[in-house]
């Protein structure tokens, strides 16, 4: 398959049929998988900054862009 890329995980979930594997191909249905848990996470992330940067976090229009949890919606 073209275009995927190197999985970040080994451990992979299908998007279709929800199996797991190693491959970002599932075995079962052939469709594509991907990392099944989330990254590590690190207090000293070394890539906060430029991450925080990309994001263009400190834009007031990115605050405004953001989900309000159930309830608070107006």
């Amino acid at each position: 398959m073209e275009g995927v890329e190197m999985a970040r995980s080994r451990m992979q979930k299908c998007l279709d049929c929800g199996s797991y594997s190693l491959s970002t191909t599932c075995k079962k249905c052939g469709g594509i998988a991907q990392a099944a848990g989330p990254l590590k996470f690190s207090p000293q992330d070394p890539q906060a900054k430029r991450r925080r940067e990309y994001e263009n976090v400190t834009d007031p229009k990115w605050v405004q862009k953001l989900p309000s949890p159930k309830g608070e919606e107006e």
